[in-house]
């Protein structure tokens, strides 16, 4: 048995029913086969079958004998998910007479490539394997690509997960189709952008499709410049990195759990809209991001020009540290290069303009940019006997100055500030 043989075995060993239950004929296709091959492990199974005939019934029955989730994709085209608690096997029907009929059909030659559990058998009729073991994706038709432009922008994020190239005749029949992307969906177009900007493979990657025309209807504000800046995130995040491992970490991380664009992620793609906050808004409005991805980019467009001035006293950068919030590391990237720090000096020199803010930041201590409450509203409303308005707002942030330039340092005292700032 052959290497890829046996991690094709071993992926089946794993997966989340007896494959044996598939009727005969069936096929595994697609990411799955193309990984294998390659030796790459997947923490989350995803798998792709092709069955010959009755693909939802054999879904259902999977389904039903493993009590797993169940939902019917495509009614008419007979395809169905099967979703485990750490899987998620799709059922397609077969199109057209048999298996090579069917792979070619498919994007790339990598991922037109089947294998028979049943037989052991690997079906390449397009030579997908040897293009992976050169590190190529190549089309297999115009035509293919054209049927969902989707795999335009597919093919840039692909190059960029295996560190592939892309054919010449492949890329260049992608600049000639790069208009039809606007027939996709924002959100398909929006997952596919998201995974070139959380990664700094990505980035190459995304400005070559710039170069080809793909991205232009997605980021009409996007520059040359633009372009520049986002090739200069990676150069600021590898210095971060360098210098302050716990602020690189944050970059990597998600907003949150069901929003998995990164922070890092955050930044560049306030590199590629409009540097207008509001007009911002909009363009990603019409791009379908979500209002948390919004609310970051514009977050970090309006404070990065902030940090321009220079040195800020307390007050400034307690209330520059209450605006930012968790949008902090993604504004200090984008302000290190907006401020073209990275090009004017080298090193960790770059970082030092802002080392005083990034150290406050990443101390829970710091009371400047992570203030505790010496008394709370309705403290406050009690002691001196006021109603609640806009005004017992300022007093509250007043108090929290004060106590972060070391004015005060109890709740009497912040009782009695307030009280002086209203006799003021």
């Amino acid at each position: 048995m052959t290497i890829s043989e046996t991690n094709l075995t071993l992926l089946l060993e794993n997966c989340p029913f007896n494959w044996e239950l598939l009727p005969q004929p069936a096929y595994l296709v697609g990411g799955a086969v193309r990984d294998a091959l390659l030796g790459r492990s997947r923490e989350y199974l995803d798998l792709d079958f092709v069955i010959p005939s009755g693909a939802v019934q054999v879904a259902e029955n999977i389904a039903r004998d493993y009590q797993a989730g169940f939902v019917l994709l495509d009614a008419q085209r007979q395809i169905a998910r099967v979703v485990f608690p750490d899987a998620t096997v799709d059922f397609a029907q077969q199109e057209g007479e048999s298996i090579e009929t069917d792979l070619d059909r498919r994007d790339f030659t990598i991922n037109a490539i089947a294998y028979n559990p049943h037989t052991q058998e690997i079906i390449d009729p397009l030579n997908g394997e040897a293009d992976l073991k050169q590190g190529i994706l190549r089309m297999i038709s115009a035509a293919n690509l054209k049927d969902d432009p989707l795999r335009l922008m597919r093919a840039y994020r692909q190059a960029a997960q295996l560190n592939f190239t892309i054919e010449s005749n492949t890329e260049k029949t992608i600049g000639n189709l790069a208009s039809q992307i606007t027939e996709v969906a924002a959100e398909r177009v929006r997952v596919e952008i998201g995974y070139l900007l959380a990664n700094s493979q990505g980035t190459h990657w995304l400005i070559k499709a710039s170069e080809n025309g793909l991205l232009a209807p997605i980021f009409p504000n996007a520059t040359a410049q633009s372009w520049e800046k986002l090739a200069k995130i990676d150069t600021v995040a590898a210095l971060v990195s360098q210098n302050y491992p716990q602020l690189s970490a944050e970059l990597q991380q998600p907003l949150r759990d069901t929003l998995k664009t990164t922070w890092l992620g955050i930044a560049k793609l306030a590199c590629l809209v409009n540097p207008e906050p509001e007009v911002a808004k909009i363009e990603l409005q019409e791009r379908t991001y979500s209002q948390g991805e919004i609310k970051a980019v514009i977050t970090a467009l309006k404070l990065s020009p902030q940090l321009q001035s220079g040195n800020m006293c307390v007050r400034e950068q307690y209330l520059f540290f209450q605006a930012a919030g968790n949008v902090f590391a993604a504004t200090i990237i984008l302000a290190l290069v907006d401020n073209n720090l990275v090009s004017a000096m080298s090193g960790d020199q770059s970082l030092c303009v802002y080392a005083p803010l990034i150290n406050r930041y990443l101390n829970p201590d710091d009371l400047v940019a992570h203030p505790t409450k010496l008394v709370s509203g309705d403290d406050v409303i009690l002691a001196l006997n006021i109603l609640p308005s806009p005004k017992l707002g300022e007093l509250l942030t007043e108090i929290a100055i004060a106590q972060a330039e070391g004015k005060i340092s109890s709740p009497q005292e912040a009782i009695a500030w307030a009280q002086s700032l209203l006799l003021d």
